[in-house]
């Protein structure tokens, strides 16, 4: 009986709770504990993202820090799902496998977390309790 009232009666309840709080939860700290530093962004990270060979590293320092801070926050709020988390995990991508590619995993390890959690969005959708549902998305 506490089963049912905790979780429904079908476990598509349960995937849909478990899909919305991870979506909320990786969304805010991804906007807001690593993109709200980078927007808009330090003359120490536009050098780092110069250093990865980017051309108009301004251009891209800005397009990574609201990748991060926007994306996020509509990964969180689940609205243009898919493109957030496209955008979130290609950033997530040049995190992982540009500039931490030389550093120990633990390094790379946020980087790489946040990749397949975006991936998984990309792929998913943003879920039942979502803006993109109730707008009439998919």
């Amino acid at each position: 009986m506490l089963r049912k009232f905790l979780f429904g009666s079908s476990p598509g309840f349960t995937i849909e709770l478990t899909v919305l709080l991870l979506r909320v939860a990786s969304g805010l700290m991804m906007a807001l504990l690593h993109g709200w530093a980078k927007v808009p962004p330090s003359e120490k990270f536009i050098l780092g993202v110069t250093e990865l060979g980017f051309p108009a590293p301004l251009f891209f320092a800005w397009c990574a820090g609201l990748a991060e801070f926007a994306g996020g926050i509509l990964l969180a709020v689940g609205l243009f799902t898919r493109p957030a988390a496209l955008f979130v995990a290609f950033t997530m991508g040049v995190a992982a496998f540009g500039r931490h590619l030389n550093d120990p995993f633990e390094r790379k390890e946020l980087s790489l977390l946040y990749l397949g959690i975006s991936l998984f969005f990309l792929a998913y959708g943003a879920g039942k309790v979502s803006l993109d549902r109730f707008l009439g998305g998919k």
